[in-house]
């Protein structure tokens, strides 16, 4: 419910609103020009919030803030992991304020400092926030004229802002800065109009391509992570651990406790770790304590999970729906059905799930690996017990989180240990425990049926997807009888990456987002099945999706590929070329990528990758193009490389011995382009890239040696099988 008081302001989101104490907020900010402004429905779909004054209810959840020193602060709920929006979102600032970008600062994803926030995932950063950022700068900036106006007795028309600094057109020894304007002032504006912004023609910093801010940080080892957090009396944690998933405590023995000197023995239902204020010490002590674990029977393996996909699931519902099949049927020349498997892919971050944190008296104070801080704050106030008001979650960076911090299992544990011990605890998971407590993107069964006219035209398509949503398949192609329909657990959202961890679920272990959730395995699928109806047909695959697309931008982002590319050039022996399509975040995708297979070991060695994007307005360049590179080689893993073997909860991977990530000496040359729309909203960049490789390297494999291979990995074993 909303205050009915005008002291406090409601901070929200559509399914959690947060009520805080105005008076506390505008102490905590200091002097200067404030201008708040909402990421709600209603700025999504106008790109502007149209509030009212700031001393009425405001609803909002970002705001930029011009100090007395002239330095811009922006507030947001997001954060930063790697993705590069911590610099994106201050060159918008940069521009419509006209300041430098060294002179943004981002305040990103501390509950105390910034409002609330559902969560950074599925690229909707750029999409949402950046509009809505660039117009409150943008009315910053107008304030800012207002004053200045006032202040040099000038029209505003007749001034210009540049570098901070406010001068008079053509007489620039008439000036004012920022920092005087905001001077021993205190002015909190809402943003309830949508004020002028900037063509692409006078931008100055929207469009260039910027080195990340943080990278010197992150390169020097003086960025913060979780991890790198000491404080006075800290105490690290070592969780002990069953070997099945699932497992529930029967039973703990301790005697053997008593040969390490300071460990404490920490006990909270199925949880069991020990502390000490040497790291090796606790895990040294962890392996002696003995637990006896109940553990779960284990109802499929890597080998028959997707048999048991097929028999336990019965839900369905229909998700898109045109025409009639039995007519497609009828007009097709030829139909072709398929059945295309993906299995269970960890996240592999960089940095594994770690968090430190303390009591301050009854407040949690708490730096954690997380993509969902608010999230986090709720969650530890119901774990604990505890007003959200005295749990703070602080800004710190992550090393990646790609779907896979949003849980916040090892904050949960590390919160209630250090309210067990009374100290400040750090715990930071070891990569076995990453790989098997980490929520996997879920193994996915897709059933295809597609037919083709004697013109080559599409006349059929059917589309049965087990437990891996709908995101991106939506059809870009002209099929007038078609019909997808996902098939997924009972009660589980549309988008199967809902957190699933009971004994009722489909899935042995927890499965979860994971970039670009759901998109690669249909995208895998559709594009498969596409270059498997062109060869029968006897069409080249390039054509065939250029005769068949009913979607302009998806066509400009396919041609841009093959002409970078240059489609019909000549291939060397055992050489193979694939295309593959897709969307998500709202861009357009298109990857062509060249492979060598060796018809005798099976093994695909990926040569040159070409991906070309409509992302509408590319915000920096540099950034978008080193998120596509990351995407490409993160794609790679999953296409050619991880797998997840497993009998029922006990999972084989523990490291990067026995889980395949993309290495350096295997990564081939890879060329990113965007289509140009400067003057455009900035789309997804974070996701799309990836969603296409898998089904691009499996229609060069089958093009360089004629293996199609129908479930990822692309192992050399599968290839050889499929040679057979």
């Amino acid at each position: 419910m909303k205050p009915d008081k005008i002291d406090e302001l409601y901070f929200s989101d559509v399914n959690q609103p947060v009520i805080y104490d105005r008076r506390k907020f505008l102490k905590t900010l200091g002097k200067g020009i404030i201008v708040i402004f909402s990421l709600s429905e209603l700025s999504l779909l106008q790109g502007w919030s149209q509030t009212s004054n700031s001393e009425k209810e405001l609803d909002f959840n970002a705001y930029i803030h011009i100090k007395e020193d002239g330095r811009v602060n922006c507030y947001t709920g997001k954060i930063e992991m790697g993705q590069g929006i911590i610099t994106s979102l201050a060159q918008v600032v940069a521009e419509e304020l006209e300041v430098s970008i060294q002179m943004v600062d981002m305040i990103m994803g501390d509950t105390e400092l910034c409002p609330y926030d559902a969560g950074t995932w599925g690229s909707l950063t750029t999409r949402f926030a950046d509009p809505v950022i660039r117009a409150a700068a943008a009315a910053a900036r107008e304030i800012l004229l207002k004053f200045a106006a006032e202040k040099l007795q000038e029209p505003i028309e007749n001034l210009v802002t540049k570098n901070g600094v406010i001068c008079v057109l053509n007489n620039e020894t008439t000036k004012i800065t920022y920092a005087e304007l905001t001077k021993g002032k205190k002015i909190v504006e809402t943003l309830k109009n949508k004020p002028a912004i900037k063509s692409s023609k006078d931008f100055k910093v929207i469009g260039k391509p910027i080195i990340s801010t943080d990278a010197i940080a992150k390169v020097t080892g003086k960025a913060q992570y979780s991890g790198d957090i000491k404080l006075p009396g800290m105490v690290y944690a070592t969780v002990i651990r069953p070997d099945v998933f699932g497992s529930k405590k029967i039973s703990v023995n301790t005697a053997e406790l008593s040969n390490f000197e300071g460990v404490e023995l920490i006990e909270d239902g199925d949880l069991v770790a020990v502390v000490h204020s040497n790291p090796d010490v606790a895990n040294k002590a962890a392996r002696k304590v003995k637990v006896v674990w109940d553990a779960p029977e284990a109802q499929a393996t890597d080998k028959t999970i997707f048999e048991h996909l097929n028999n336990t699931i019965t839900d369905s519902k229909i998700f898109e729906e045109k025409g009639d099949l039995e007519a497609g049927k009828k007009a097709s020349k030829t139909v072709v059905e398929a059945e295309y498997y993906d299995g269970y892919k960890a996240h592999a971050a960089m940095e594994t799930h770690a968090a430190t944190c303390y009591f301050e008296g009854d407040k949690l104070i708490i730096w954690a690996s997380t993509q969902t801080p608010f999230g986090l704050r709720d969650q530890l106030s119901t774990e604990l017990h505890m007003p959200l008001e005295k749990v703070h979650v602080k800004q710190i960076f992550l090393g990646g989180g790609f779907g896979g911090k949003i849980y916040n299992q090892q904050a949960i544990e590390a919160a209630k240990i250090a309210k067990s011990c009374n100290k400040p605890v750090q715990l930071v998971w070891s990569r076995r425990e990453e790989f098997m407590f980490d929520n996997f993107r879920p193994a996915a069964l897709m059933k295809v049926k597609a037919g083709v006219d004697e013109h080559g035209k599409l006349q059929l398509w059917e589309f049965d997807i087990y437990c891996a949503g709908t995101r991106g398949t939506k059809l870009f192609y002209d099929v007038p009888n078609n019909k997808t329909s996902m098939f997924n657990e009972k009660n589980v959202r549309g988008n199967s990456h809902t957190s699933k961890s009971d004994s009722k679920s489909v899935h042995p272990f927890k499965t979860g987002a994971w970039r670009a959730p759901g998109n690669n395995s249909t995208t895998f699928a559709r594009e498969s099945h596409f270059d498997v109806v062109a060869f029968k047909f006897g069409i080249d695959p390039l054509k065939f999706r250029l005769n068949n697309l009913n979607n302009e931008n998806m066509k400009a982002t396919l041609q841009l590929a093959a002409d970078t590319f240059n489609w019909k050039r000549a291939k060397k022996d055992g050489h193979g070329y694939g295309i593959a399509l897709g969307e998500d975040a709202g861009t357009c995708v298109a990857i062509i990528a060249e492979v060598h297979v060796d018809k005798i070991t099976g093994k695909v060695t990926p040569i040159n990758l070409v991906c070309a994007q409509d992302m509408g307005q590319v915000v920096n360049p540099h950034g978008a193009t080193v998120q596509t590179e990351g995407g490409l080689t993160m794609g790679l893993g999953y296409a050619l490389y991880e797998d997840i073997e497993f009998n029922g909860g006990k999972i084989k991977a523990r490291n990067f011995n026995n889980y395949t990530i993309t290495k350096f000496s295997v990564t081939p040359k890879i060329t990113c382009v965007f289509i140009d729309k400067m003057d455009a909203k900035p789309q997804g960049g974070g996701e799309p890239a990836i969603i296409c490789v898998g089904g691009a390297i499996a229609n060069a494999v089958f093009d360089a040696c004629g293996a199609r291979v129908y479930q990822m990995p692309l192992t050399p074993n599968r290839i050889l099988d499929a040679l057979k």
